[in-house]
């Protein structure tokens, strides 16, 4: 491996190439000119039409739904530019699939989170950086340098804007107890209180609201989580403080999966707003005017900026 590339390039999948170009745009490049195609058969194909030889390499793909086939697409272009001699590849992913199996649950679960990590490595990837994995261990499943970046400080910099930080009625929310120490990050930059909903999980995508821990009663709250995949878990805390007697609720999260009945939750929900982070790409068939969308570009691209010249990420991310 070389440890620094003769230049910078940034390439995309297709799972958010509007994310690379808004990345490329900001440090100043152009996305690297590659075409992916997809066979009759299924099997992914990948033209790379520049030189990388001795290239600092930044490949752009989040692995969210189709997760095999941007995952596999992932892969395959890391090998590609592995194989046309790379100074040093990165696999930029905002949102990396499979990262809620991380652990046994059950006896003979595969820890397929780490699977995910062995095989980005075996396929020729230096360096990973991602955005809220869900579990902070799965850091240690990787062989390889893992920049992890937080998307709290840009959901909490837009509450700022709205004044929130200068209000006395503001209570942030964990919408369950493994997002605590996620909650009370964010509360801190509001300077607010917080409150906890315990609740109990009957099975997979169900969620059901037992108690909230804390004073919400006359308060305008916030719930914070680091992704929405079916809303179940959001919507029903929300519909929960309101009953409860919070004032108005506002929802926020890094990476908007939303799949099969989240569309239809939120939008019959007590949430006024849900903000929401760009490591995903949303199609504008799911949007609704409760959305608000910010961007990661400007923290993806100071990243890469700052391991290109091999100089401190904490920084960046500790802010």
């Amino acid at each position: 491996m070389i440890t620094h590339g003769k230049n910078i390039k940034i390439f995309t999948g297709t799972s958010h190439p509007e994310l690379a170009e808004d990345i490329a745009n900001i440090l100043g490049l152009s996305v690297g000119k590659s075409n992916v195609s997809t066979f009759s058969d299924g099997e992914i194909s990948v033209d790379i039409n520049e030189t990388v030889r001795g290239t600092d390499v930044f490949v752009v793909q989040s692995t969210n739904n189709p997760v095999n086939s941007n995952l596999m697409e992932l892969l395959i272009m890391i090998d590609a530019f592995k194989r046309a001699s790379a100074g040093r590849i990165t696999a930029v992913v905002p949102y990396y699939g499979y990262a809620r199996q991380d652990r046994k649950a059950k006896a003979r679960d595969p820890i397929t989170a780490k699977l995910v990590a062995d095989i980005l490595t075996a396929a020729g990837a230096d360096r990973v950086l991602t955005m809220d994995l869900h579990a902070s261990q799965i850091q240690g499943y990787f062989n390889i340098p893992l920049d992890h970046l937080l998307g709290a400080p840009i959901l909490a910099k837009y509450f700022i804007q709205k004044g929130f930080a200068d209000r006395d009625d503001i209570v942030v929310v964990s919408p369950d107890l493994g997002s605590v120490t996620r909650a009370r990050k964010f509360a801190d930059k509001l300077h607010a209180p917080i409150a906890i909903i315990d609740k109990r999980r009957p099975k997979a995508n169900v969620s059901e609201i037992m108690n909230v821990i804390g004073d919400i009663k006359d308060k305008t709250v916030i719930l914070v989580d680091d992704m929405i995949d079916t809303a179940g878990t959001i919507t029903n805390g929300a519909n929960a403080l309101v009953k409860l007697g919070a004032k108005e609720v506002y929802a926020c999260c890094t990476h908007a999966v939303l799949s099969g009945p989240a569309i239809d939750r939120i939008k019959e929900s007590a949430i006024k707003e849900l903000v929401m982070l760009n490591t995903i790409d949303l199609s504008k068939d799911k949007m609704l005017d409760k959305f608000k969308i910010l961007s990661v570009a400007p923290v993806f691209a100071e990243a890469i900026k700052r391991i290109y010249e091999d100089i401190s990420v904490s920084k960046l991310f500790e802010d």
